[in-house]
């Protein structure tokens, strides 16, 4: 009998045992993103990863209150300050607080 021809089987197996490491690294960031964009319309604040304007009230009527005012690409911090200043001009209108804790404002009648 001839001696049979033993072929190498091939490996299809990286040499690199690190590389599906990186692969479950690839799925987990899709994941994370996926959560954030999960969670930012939970929240309905999807404006915020979009092109379209949008302003923030964080703790309204309280000494800690900001303003969040994003326009474009441009987003600028607004916070309450206890000074006082004056300006010449017209007085715009009112604000009122309603029982539920929101906040009205009532123009006045233009005399023009």
């Amino acid at each position: 009998m001839k001696y049979m021809n033993r072929r190498k089987r091939k490996t299809y197996l990286d040499d690199d045992p690190m590389s599906s490491v990186a692969n479950l690294f690839d799925v987990a960031m899709i994941f994370a993103i996926g959560l954030l964009v999960v969670a930012l319309m939970h929240f309905e604040v999807e404006e915020l990863i979009t092109q379209s304007d949008i302003t923030i009230v964080k703790n309204p009527g309280q000494e800690n209150m900001q303003v969040i005012i994003k326009q474009g690409n441009d987003i600028e911090k607004l916070e309450l300050t206890k000074e006082e200043i004056s300006t010449s001009g017209r007085k715009f209108g009112t604000i009122y607080q309603t029982e539920g804790g929101g906040w009205v404002l009532v123009k006045e009648a233009s005399g023009d």
